[in-house]
């Protein structure tokens, strides 16, 4: 292993942007759930279960493209809404009417309470970028730039896959793990040479499904045991703790 605790092989660092880099991950499940709950009180007026910002996150939205989040978590409460369109507006009774709606929550949330990153990632950045590695950001996010702007981290990638590009190239979102075979693509370096690093359990089924040659995962809601379930091969609650120490 090297120093900043990889197989000597890895040539290339693909990092998810949401509770990896950045801490947004706690604001997109308030989005998702003030989202939901609205829908459900109007949907199923007081017998709708509230939508559970820690286990149904989790299970159904984390990681996952907006539209895909929305079908998965409808599904399991046995709702099915017409698609809509992507143009369909934020009160729509669609699918992407809902994600609109989430949308829209989002970034009202990201203008009024601003955006963190996390310390020990940008640490490890550095010496991952000091040491010769390549990076790429991929994130289903389609705020994705805008979000790495506002913490002054977009330079610390060499290529960007993420929810306007997959659009762009019609890559199937997490758990699938065509974005991240993409930002490999384009950094020149095989899957089998690529460490994945995803607090998401769909993150780590990409990166099983990818056959890339190291997943780690980053446990920020004591999901340790979830995470190696679904294909990691180290879990740490900070990247701090894999080294890279400058």
């Amino acid at each position: 292993m090297t120093q900043l605790g990889l197989p000597d092989d890895i040539q290339a660092c693909l990092f998810d942007l949401d509770g990896v880099v950045t801490k947004t991950a706690v604001v997109h499940a308030a989005a998702w759930k003030e989202t939901f709950d609205a829908f459900l009180r109007d949907f199923d007026g007081d017998q709708g279960r509230p939508f559970d910002a820690a286990a149904d996150y989790d299970e159904y939205v984390d990681g996952r493209p907006r539209a895909d989040g929305v079908r998965a978590f409808l599904d399991s409460r046995g709702i099915h809404l017409p698609e809509g369109t992507p143009d369909d507006p934020p009160d729509a009774r669609t699918v992407h009417g809902l994600g609109n709606r989430k949308n829209d929550l989002l970034l009202e949330k990201i203008r009024t309470g601003g955006v963190e990153a996390y310390d020990g990632t940008l640490r490890y950045l550095e010496a991952v970028r000091a040491a010769g590695l390549r990076t790429a950001i991929v994130s289903s996010s389609a705020n994705c730039r805008d979000v790495l702007r506002a913490v002054d981290a977009e330079h610390f990638f060499d290529v960007r896959v993420d929810g306007v590009v997959a659009a762009e190239r019609n890559l199937p979102g997490k758990p699938h793990p065509d974005t991240f075979l993409a930002a490999a693509r384009d950094l020149g370096v095989e899957a089998s040479r690529a460490a994945v690093f995803e607090d998401a359990l769909a993150g780590m089924d990409a990166g099983r499904a990818g056959g890339f040659g190291y997943v780690v995962g980053l446990d920020r809601v004591g999901q340790s045991d979830a995470l190696y379930a679904h294909g990691a091969s180290v879990v740490v609650k900070d990247l701090a703790e894999l080294g890279g120490k400058q």
